[in-house]
This record gives structure tokens, C-alpha cells and sequence, in this order.
């Protein structure tokens, strides 16, 4: 039995504070013998839940508790700092008695650490720590002494540390108010809840606080407790804590320069996790103290209840006939059937209840029943709701109630991948909604709730691998290029970064670099022990949670950041189904925007109402677009390397589009071409048995699918679906004991059915090694229903799809670049920003065929106030004449001279002179003469109003030449893009557009969506790319030498290229802004785009008719006396340069000749080629035809 207990802790959930994980102080109690631990962290209780679970898990009681911020002076109600004259009364005694009078206190709160001795005091803990947020919240989550006293019971409480309630006044020398302070809680706690706490860790303040606190506990009839105030597990991690410490601050204000590795913040390395033995020996004079830790452990005996549901209470309406929720549940799912589905069978009602049985069994049917009320609100409300997402569209009662749109009968979906009756846990329904309407479903759930029962729930942000070592080297000090550099060695497998200690293991070049010298070693083992610690918090995206009555009766809430009046749960949304608590995901889909905007401007344009449910799936020209690769704009079908296969696969159904979908991502993504094969028939189908083909033909013989693993497990070894999905899921735990005893299972399952027991190992294996790939097809199946809606829109009303998608995706300007070329590809243009025709969005040119008009609030300084104000005085007096006419009528408040620079500069006015310049060098003018005659004229109007357009005459423009000087094409389209964002009257590149493409260089568009692993830049190498240069910096390296970062823009998007010192001095006349040029170099990841570091720099030449290139490329090579070795060279130089020119090569052994074409290999042939070339085989051994 341990002689002390730990019960002043504080783990990674005390954001920036500590670095205990739960795990670390769980296995730490284990390891030390203690029978207990506590967990007090500050202000917050985000990780009492997962506390609880792993403690329990382990066998040590767990004590949950917090450290609160209680207010000194005052109340909980006032912000801002205290008045320091002032003497406030703390709170009153059970006769009413006024009691601590404190004064002279610079901060207005202390701390507290308080102890949940069973439920009651749980709950009541859990409603101090959210009252500190919704009530108290200055800079802290406070609470004060009126509310304490209302939430005392079940709790016990210790003062704290040097700045606790209590130790704080000793501290400042004020024994009396010590007292007095300590006289308070008392009076709340009794002195049977209320001890004074003692530290040591070698700090002299704490001497001063343990030299007074005996007698005062000994003068009230307290006892003393002693703690250590836990923030890291062992001694030695003292300097990555001090290091985690400062991850959030700017230490480029810090001049002197800390040492961070001896310069300790918090002045002491003695705050770890110390055995029983340390602490009785640093407590030796103080025996009392140690043996009240046993005590308070041996009062707090928490049981959190489990496996209890809190349904948000439904109401049944009256005129169901219902009794129960359960038969109003049945009434409606089948009411729903017969409306979804027109001639219903006996084994469609059969599996309706089999879905229902189960369902009301785990006591579910309230959840179904909030969810499809909000769901139908919103579609009752206009408001566009996906087909379905996830595992739910398995379901028929999901179809029935009309949470999805998707007929789980017509793809063979399972009910028990999403709700398996072996397995009770709470049912997960993700719902997408249109993403500018979604708060509207939230705000319906909390009128219809209750604003105190619904809340958003947070989620934490940890140190990740690779942003791990990016703050610890910047804390450090390390150069960012030199870390960012190391990060990029991190591989991601199957979407999961490895730790940092799987890469110093796996990774040479990793490990090289971190064993070079050992403050390099040091750095990276601090970051292994900061590595996915929490970092901060955030409001999750979607997740939302419904209670039965306020949240707070069930779990902590806290303010959400950056916010003054939202709050969210302080559990995750794991530990809200622990709590009980029903979890939903409203989701935002910009495509649901896109597709309810199309929708609009179809009725608006054609007068049909589009429905989008009732479309018909399978027509045929929707399905061109898809087998042609035109799936720009088309939901989870756009990237480059997917429309290429696409166009390969030539789908015809739903099936081959979900397919497409499960195999596109990082692992399934090779499995891609075997699929088209197959189903081509250009490959066998095989089996490792014929039975098999039963699941797997659909997919030709592929598992795509995790329904797929399920069926088969029930086909070969007889399993349910059930227990099929259970293997499953411990297949993706990648348990070897776990998967050995499975295996075993199967095989006999398998015998027992006749199968011969090596074929039935030979088809778990594969099982197992899909297992990871396996997607899910109700989440595929329902994603391409939505994706084929927005198909189906591009295909037969083009030009309203296409306006919509402008509208949705104008502030991201890649997507801009991709969505305009694709105008151009199907014959629709896009007009330039014109004043007397545009309106705030992108619309419809009713006068030109084909054409969208250009949105005015898309261009940058130009708010939606000033276009509103354009377009009113518009309708109100007819077409703008002039410059002259336009800032006479407008309201200059709003369309200030910002707004008129940016109309200038995107050619708003182009409609009255092309002559930009003119504009721009004489507006100010403009304004200040017309625009004041507005002003003065206000208010004499309406005497005599003709309601005729006043004539202003020109005296401005109308005396200017006619050869004013205009600014250049470069400079206007510079200036276009500098407020659009990209180029729409021309592109710079336009007069080069044959030259390039003779180049046919790498692209930005050929890295659209790196995360999908499209390019292995590991073996891209050298590439050349062609555009025109803009944002050009020449920086000063640490060595003194200039090197150049700028961004180079071609047809298809941008990305940054850095040309480093040698390179930048031998080519530094071309690097200029605006400069057209050929780059070679080689290419980076970069987030979702490409870095090329730069090699060599050509300015890009209109050539007066474009050089014929060579058709074939002849190499002389004699075997004797030529280095095989430099055949790789040769490799790198054709796969940075290909083209159109074919290559042989004219190997020469002795007497004996002999030439070879290079299959699959087309060159570029350039000076630069050729310059290449010759250095490697002479220049009389390269022959051009």
C-alpha cells in the first residue's frame, strides 16, 4: 500500500502548461505503486472523461477534480481589473454573518483545487467549471465564493498553491487575511472537506507558506495536505516542458536571447511525478500532510454511470395515435417506406423491421426521430440536404424517414456497418447541408430544444510530426528552412503521418541528420516527447450535441475561442457517447450551395422546377461527361489524375462511379488500373474461389468495398453480419494475437462449411490485406448520387452550373483559374467587370449567348455595400453615360476612392474608354469636383424634381487628348489581376501559348491535390516549367549572399520558385517581375501545390514561326569505351524534357551495330537538351532527323 497519493495534477489538457498525458500519469500511479491519482487541471475538465476510462481501465481509482479560478474581490459578474483600494466582502457564514474582508489585492482571483468526492460532487464540479465559462470568463474561466457555496457538496477542496487562496495572502506576508480567507472555506467545506496544502519544490516562497500554514491549520481545526503539483512525468523532461511553454509566444521580441534549456519560466525542475517515497522524505517534518493525501483518496469514490443514453425528449404529436415514441418510430418509417418506395415487397418491409427491432431495442428510436425532424425542417425550409453520408445510408429506416435519399436496396447496403445489434454504441448520422444555411438547422435545433440543451463541442489541435519540430526548432532557434527541409522527409502512409520515432528508425537521410551532432539529437528528443500534445482547442466544424435539458447537468462547457457568447462541450465527441450524450454532425457542403443556386437560376431562366431526388440516374449524356474526363467542377470527380482515369473507365452507372470513388485515395489508388482492365476485359476476373464472385463481381473480382469484407466472412465461414463487422473492425486494429485468434475462428468457420481449410487461409490473407484499403460503400455509393446531381446540371443547363460554381468558388483562385478554363472549353465566355452591366454576383448575360457577366463584389476593394449602391441608382436613372455621369450619382461614402481604383484597374469602365490610365490619373479629380456638386445639391431636389437625369457637363476628361498615354497590355493585365485575382481579359502568356506548348512543360495543374499522392515528387526530379514571374523578393542569406524567392504563374495556377545564391547571381538580369520565362529545376511538395528550386532561368522568346523539332534523336553510343553509368543521367535529362521527338539509340560492340527505339520515351530538343547531350556523348555523336 502507498504511504501518499497524488492529488494535485495537471495534464496536456492545461493548454501550454503541462505535458502529462493521461497515459503517462495513469502508468506513472501503476508504476509507482499508488492505488489512486488525481486529475486537477486549470479551469477546464477536458480530460476528466478519458482520465476516468484509462485509470479504471488499469485498475487505479481515479480522483477527478480541477484547479478554478475563484474570485478575491467581488464577483464573478465583473470584468476587468480589480480596484486595488478597494475592500470587498468575500462572502457570508451560515448566520449571514459578511466574512473575508480582503484588501490591497492586485489580481482578482486565486486558485483552488477541487476534488469530486462522489456523483453529486462530480456534477457539481462539472457546473463550477462551466459557470467559470458562461458566467465568469475574464481572460479566465472564474468562479467566485456565492457559487461555490451553492456547489460545495460531494466535493473536497485544498487551498491550492503559492497563489492559492489561502497561501497567496502568506506569501504577501498578511497572515491575518490568510485567515480570514481560509475562514470562508471553511464555513463552505467544513473542516472535514477543507485542507491546507503544502508544497516543496525548492522555491523559497514555499518555505515562507509551509513555515505558517501548520499553525493556522492548527488555530482553525484544519488539517494540512501536501502535493507537488504535477506538470511533467519524469525530472528530465523539465526542459522540453520549459520549451512547450513558449511555443505560443514571439521570441523575436525577447533581445536578450533566453536560454531555454537552463532559463526555466517556472523557476523550479521539481514539478514531476515523484514517488511515495520522495515525497514523505521531503515532507518528513510534516507527517500529517502526507497521511491526509490517503484520507481525501479514501473519500472520493466517483462511479460515473455507463451505458445510459440522454435522449432529448421528443414530443409525439397527438393525432399519430401513438402511445410510445417507439410505436410513433414505427409508424413513420413504414408511412415513409410506402411514400419512397412505390410497389413495396414482403422482404421490404421485412428488412424495415429488422432495422426497427434493432433500433428500439438499443432504445435508439429518439435519436431517428430528432434527426429526421431537423432534416425535414430543412428541406421544408429550402435549405439543400445531401443524398446521404457515411454509414447511414445502409440504412432503409434512414431512406424511409428521409434522413438520406439513397435506396439502400438498390446497392446491396448493410444495415450492420453502420448499427451492428452485437455491438451497442451510439448510432453516428452525418448530414450535409448547404454550407451558408446550415446555422439556420442549428438555430432551428435550439429553438425547438431549448439554447441551453444544444451545443457545439470542441476539438484539440495537437503537435503533430511535422509541426512538432517546426515549433521546437523555432523555439530553439533553428533556421525554418533548415527544419522545414527535415519535415518533408516525413512520409505519409495511407493518409497517417509517421511519429517521429518511426522516421528516425526507417529513414536514413532522417536519422543522418539528427546524429550529425548532438544538439541536433537533443532537438529531436524534445520533440519526441512533445509530439500530439494538445496545442489548443477549436469548435469542431460540424459536430453538435442535443441534450434532454441544460448540457451543463451532464457535462462541462466551455467558451469557445475567439468568441464572446458561444460556448462548446469540454468533452470531445469520443467522450460525449461515454457521458451519454447524443452526438450529430451538421455538416457544410459548398456543392449543395452550387447545386441549390443552379437550381435558381434554371427556374429563373427556363421556368422548370429541377428536383433534384427525382432526377433519373441513368441517363446517358451525363454519364459523356464522366467517360470523357470533364468533371471539372464536379463534386469528388475533378482532380486531374481522376478524370484521366475516368476517361479510362468509361463509367456507365452509380456502381462504377462509388467504385472510383473508394479506389481514389493513397493506397486503393493502385488497384485503379487492374480495375479498368478488368472491367474491360482485358484482364481475367479470378477467385480464389468461385463463391467468391457472389460479393465481388460487381467490383470485378476487387475488393473495394468494407461491406465487401463482411459479405465474404458470411459467405465463407457463416458468420452474421454482425459478428462480420465486428472482424472487420479488428482487422484495421492491426492486433497480430487479435488477428491469429480470428483467423483460427475463420478457417474453422470456414471447414465447417465445406471449404477446404488452405484455400480458407489463402482468403482470409486477402481479406486482411484489403481490410485497410476497403472503403465504405454507403459513404461512396451516396457521394457519387450527389456528385452524378452536379453532372447531371453541367451536362443540360451549362451556363447556369457554371455561374453558380463561380459564385461558390470565386475567393479561391485556383479553383477560379481551373473553373474559367473550363468556360472556355465548352464555348462560354466570361465578361469582363462592366459598371453598366454586372451586377454584385456572377450572372447571366441575357443579350450575348453563352456568356457570364462578371460579379462586382469578386473585386477586391469593392464591397457589396458600394455595388449595391451602383446597381440601385442604376435601376433607379438608367445606364451610367460617362465617368463623369457615374461619380455624380453614386454615393461617394460608399464608393470611396479604393472602390473606383479597383472598378479602374478590373475595367469596369472600359465601357466608356478603354484608356484605363485616363481613369486613373484623373478620378480624384473627378470626385472632388462632381461629387461635391452632389452634395451640395441634396435636399433642393425634391422642389423641383422633373424626375429627368440631371446633365453634368464634363470638364474634366472632355478637355483631355485623344492620344492620352495608356498604361501597356502588361501593365493593365497586372493591375487586372491585382483586384481580380486573376486574369480574365487576356493572359500574359496568350502570345507565347504555341511556344509553350512546343515545350510542353510540367504544369501547376498537374499537382492539384498532392494529398491524393498523384506525384511522387521522390522521383519527378528535374522538370521545366514556363510562366511569367510575379511577387519577385531578393533576400540576403545568413552568409551574406542574395538569393531570390518569387512566384511563377502559368495557364493552370501558381507556386512559389527559390533560386539560390550561384543560380541568382549567374542569372539575376532575367529575374525580374513580369519576365515571361523557361525554368528548370527541381520540383517540391508544397501544401496542395508545387515549389521548384531553381536551376537554370531562360527568357521565353516569340519565335516568328515555331521551330520544327527533330522526329527522331539519334545517340551514338560505343559499348567499349562508354561509361554505363551515365545511362542514368541520360534518364533524368528525358524525364525533365519531353516533347515530341523520338529517341534511338545506335549502339556500337566491335564490329557489330545495332539500333533501338526507346519505348514510351518522346524528348524535347532544345539548346538546353543539346547542351546536355553533348556533354555526355560528344556533340558528333548526337544525329537529328
Amino acid at each position: 500500500m502507498s504511504k501518499f497519493i497524488h492529488l494535485h495534477n495537471h495534464s496536456h489538457y492545461s493548454l501550454l502548461d503541462a505535458i502529462c498525458t493521461i497515459e503517462g500519469l495513469v502508468n506513472a500511479a501503476k508504476e509507482h505503486n499508488m492505488p489512486a491519482i488525481a486529475l486537477t487541471d486549470h479551469g477546464v475538465m477536458y480530460g476528466s472523461m478519458e482520465f476516468y476510462n484509462k485509470a479504471k481501465k488499469a485498475g487505479i481509482k481515479p480522483i477527478i477534480g480541477c484547479e478554478v479560478y475563484i474570485v478575491t474581490k467581488g464577483s464573478r459578474f465583473e470584468k476587468g481589473k480589480s480596484d486595488e483600494s478597494s475592500d470587498t466582502m468575500l462572502g457570508r457564514d451560515k448566520s449571514g454573518k459578511t466574512i473575508g474582508k480582503l484588501s490591497g489585492r492586485k489580481s482578482n482571483y486565486d486558485h483552488m483545487v477541487l476534488l469530486a468526492k462522489d456523483l453529486e460532487g462530480y456534477q457539481n464540479l462539472v457546473k463550477l467549471c462551466s459557470i467559470g465559462h458562461t458566467e465568469g470568463f475574464y481572460y479566465k474561466p472564474r468562479i467566485d465564493s456565492e457559487i461555490l457555496r451553492s456547489y460545495s457538496k460531494g466535493l473536497v477542496c485544498l487551498s491550492a498553491c503559492a497563489g492559492g487562496v489561502v497561501s497567496s495572502h502568506i506569501a504577501r506576508g498578511d497572515i491575518a487575511q490568510a485567515k480570514e480567507a481560509a475562514e470562508i472555506y471553511k464555513d463552505i467545506f467544513g473542516t472535514e472537506d477543507f485542507y491546507l496544502e503544502m508544497q516543496n519544490h525548492g522555491m523559497s516562497i514555499e518555505a515562507k507558506i509551509r513555515e505558517h500554514v501548520p499553525a493556522l491549520a492548527k488555530e482553525l481545526g484544519l488539517k494540512t495536505i501536501a502535493t507537488n503539483d504535477i506538470h511533467y512525468i519524469k525530472y528530465e523532461h523539465h526542459i522540453p516542458h520549459n520549451l512547450y511553454l513558449y511555443i505560443s509566444t514571439d521570441l523575436s521580441k525577447d533581445k536578450e536571447g533566453k536560454n531555454l534549456e537552463k532559463e526555466l519560466r517556472y523557476e523550479t525542475d521539481q514539478v514531476y511525478f515523484k514517488s511515495a517515497e520522495e515525497m514523505c522524505k521531503i515532507f518528513k517534518d510534516f507527517p500529517e500532510a502526507i497521511q491526509s493525501t490517503l484520507e481525501v483518496a479514501d473519500k472520493c469514490n466517483l462511479e460515473l454511470p455507463r451505458g445510459v443514453y440522454h435522449m432529448p425528449d421528443f414530443p409525439i404529436p397527438k393525432e399519430s395515435g401513438a402511445k410510445t415514441l417507439d410505436d410513433y418510430f414505427r409508424i413513420l418509417s413504414h408511412e415513409g417506406l410506402r411514400e419512397k418506395i412505390k410497389n413495396v415487397t414482403d422482404a421490404d418491409i421485412e428488412r424495415l423491421d429488422v432495422e426497427l427491432d434493432v433500433i428500439t431495442k438499443m432504445k435508439f428510436s429518439g435519436y431517428f426521430l430528432i434527426v429526421a425532424d431537423f432534416v425535414n425542417h430543412a428541406k421544408r425550409s429550402g435549405i439543400y440536404v445531401g443524398p446521404g453520408r457515411g454509414s447511414a445510408a445502409g440504412s432503409l429506416v434512414c431512406y424511409a424517414l428521409g434522413i438520406t435519399n439513397v435506396n439502400p436496396l438498390d446497392y446491396n447496403l448493410l444495415f450492420e456497418r453502420f448499427l451492428n445489434p452485437e455491438r451497442v454504441s451510439m448510432p453516428d448520422i452525418d448530414i450535409d447541408f448547404q454550407d451558408d444555411k446550415r446555422d439556420e438547422v442549428i438555430e432551428y435545433s435550439r429553438q425547438k430544444y431549448g439554447a441551453n440543451s444544444v451545443s457545439q463541442i470542441v476539438t484539440f489541435n495537437k503537435l503533430k510530426t511535422k509541426a512538432v519540430l517546426k515549433d521546437v526548432g523555432r523555439v530553439l532557434n533553428y533556421p525554418f528552412d533548415t527544419i522545414n527541409e527535415i519535415t518533408k522527409l516525413v512520409p505519409s502512409v495511407f493518409g497517417k503521418i509517421k511519429s517521429l520515432t518511426d522516421c528516425y528508425n526507417e529513414i536514413p537521410e532522417f536519422k543522418q541528420y539528427f546524429d550529425q551532432a548532438k544538439e541536433k539529437k537533443k532537438l529531436l528528443d524534445y520533440a519526441i516527447v512533445l509530439e500530439n500534445l494538445n496545442k489548443n482547442v477549436s469548435m469542431h466544424a460540424s459536430g453538435v450535441v442535443i441534450a434532454p435539458s441544460d448540457i451543463s447537468n451532464y457535462v462541462p462547457i466551455a467558451k469557445a475561442p475567439q468568441s464572446d457568447n458561444q460556448y462548446m462541450t469540454q468533452y470531445d465527441m469520443k467522450m460525449l457517447e461515454d457521458a451519454g450524450l447524443i452526438k450529430m454532425d451538421f455538416l457544410g457542403l459548398k456543392e449543395l450551395k452550387i447545386l441549390q443556386q443552379a437550381v435558381d437560376l434554371i427556374e429563373q431562366r427556363h421556368k422548370i422546377k429541377i428536383d433534384l431526388d427525382s432526377l433519373p440516374l441513368n441517363d446517358a449524356k451525363t454519364y459523356e461527361i464522366f467517360a470523357n474526363g470533364y468533371t471539372i467542377g464536379i463534386f469528388q470527380f475533378s482532380k486531374p489524375k481522376m478524370r484521366e482515369y475516368l476517361a479510362k473507365l468509361k463509367p456507365k452507372d452509380i456502381n462504377d462511379l462509388a467504385a472510383m470513388n473508394a479506389l481514389y485515395r493513397p493506397g486503393p489508388m493502385d488497384l485503379i488500373p487492374e480495375f479498368i482492365e478488368r472491367k474491360h476485359g482485358k484482364k481475367e476476373v479470378t477467385y480464389l474461389h468461385p463463391d467468391m464472385e457472389l460479393v465481388l463481381k460487381e467490383t470485378y473480382g476487387v475488393i473495394v468495398y468494407q461491406e465487401q469484407v463482411m459479405q465474404l466472412v458470411r459467405v465463407i465461414a457463416g458468420y452474421s453480419l454482425a459478428k462480420a463487422d465486428l472482424v472487420r473492425r479488428a482487422m484495421g486494429k492491426k492486433d497480430e494475437k487479435l488477428m491469429k485468434e480470428q483467423e483460427e475462428e475463420f478457417i474453422k468457420g470456414a471447414a465447417e462449411k465445406g471449404y477446404n481449410k488452405k484455400v480458407a487461409k489463402e482468403i482470409f490473407k486477402l481479406i486482411l490485406k484489403f481490410a485497410d484499403y476497403g472503403f465504405n460503400k454507403s459513404h461512396s455509393v451516396a457521394y457519387s448520387v450527389l456528385a452524378y446531381y452536379t453532372a447531371y446540371l453541367k451536362t443540360h443547363y451549362p451556363l447556369e452550373f457554371m455561374t453558380a460554381q463561380l459564385n461558390c468558388r470565386h475567393e479561391d483562385m485556383d479553383e477560379m483559374v481551373l473553373l474559367i478554363n473550363e468556360c472556355k472549353r465548352m464555348k462560354i465566355t466570361l465578361s469582363l467587370p462592366d459598371i453598366n452591366e454586372c451586377f454584385a454576383a456572377f450572372t447571366i448575360n441575357p443579350a450575348i449567348e453563352n456568356q457570364i457577366l462578371f460579379g462586382l463584389s469578386a473585386i477586391k476593394n469593392v464591397g457589396r455595400t458600394a455595388v449595391d449602391n451602383i446597381v440601385k441608382e442604376r435601376d433607379k436613372a438608367g445606364k451610367f453615360e460617362n465617368f463623369v455621369d457615374f461619380v455624380s450619382r453614386v454615393d461617394s461614402r460608399v464608393v470611396n476612392k479604393k472602390t473606383l481604383e479597383a472598378l479602374i484597374y478590373a475595367g469596369a469602365f472600359d465601357c466608356f474608354d478603354k484608356n484605363r490610365k485616363k481613369f486613373y490619373d484623373n478620378y480624384e479629380a473627378a470626385v472632388h469636383r462632381y461629387a461635391a456638386k452632389k452634395t451640395e445639391s441634396k435636399g433642393q431636389s425634391n422642389l423641383f424634381d422633373t424626375g429627368k437625369k440631371q446633365q453634368i457637363k464634363d470638364v474634366i476628361f472632355s478637355r483631355l487628348p485623344e492620344d492620352y498615354r495608356d498604361w501597356s497590355d502588361r501593365e493593365k493585365l497586372s493591375l487586372e489581376k491585382s483586384v481580380l485575382g486573376l486574369y480574365v481579359s487576356a493572359h500574359p502568356l496568350s502570345d507565347y501559348e504555341d511556344e509553350i506548348n512546343q515545350l510542353n512543360p510540367f504544369r501547376f495543374s498537374d499537382v492539384a491535390d498532392v494529398d491524393s499522392e498523384e506525384i511522387d515528387f521522390a522521383k519527378l526530379q528535374r522538370v521545366r516549367m514556363c510562366g511569367i514571374i510575379t511577387d519577385m523578393k531578393v533576400k540576403m542569406s545568413k552568409k551574406g549572399n542574395r538569393f531570390a524567392v518569387f512566384t511563377l504563374e502559368d495557364f493552370s495556377g501558381q507556386g512559389e520558385c527559390v533560386v539560390f545564391p550561384k543560380t541568382y547571381e549567374q542569372f539575376k538580369e532575367i529575374l525580374l517581375d513580369d519576365s515571361i520565362v523557361t525554368l528548370i529545376g527541381k520540383a517540391e511538395e508544397n501544401g496542395n501545390s508545387v515549389k521548384l528550386i531553381v536551376d537554370e532561368i531562360k527568357p521565353l522568346v516569340k519565335s516568328a514561326g515555331i521551330a520544327k523539332m527533330p522526329e527522331t534523336v539519334t545517340i551514338r553510343i560505343d559499348s567499349n569505351s562508354f561509361d554505363a553509368a551515365k545511362l542514368f543521367e541520360i534518364k533524368t535529362i528525358f524525364r525533365g524534357n519531353e516533347g515530341e521527338s523520338a529517341v534511338i539509340i545506335h549502339l556500337k560492340n566491335g564490329h557489330k551495330e545495332s539500333l533501338m527505339e526507346l519505348e514510351n520515351v518522346k524528348i524535347h530538343y532544345d539548346k538546353y537538351t543539346e547542351k546536355l547531350l553533348t556533354e555526355i556523348f560528344g556533340k558528333d555523336n548526337i544525329i537529328l532527323q
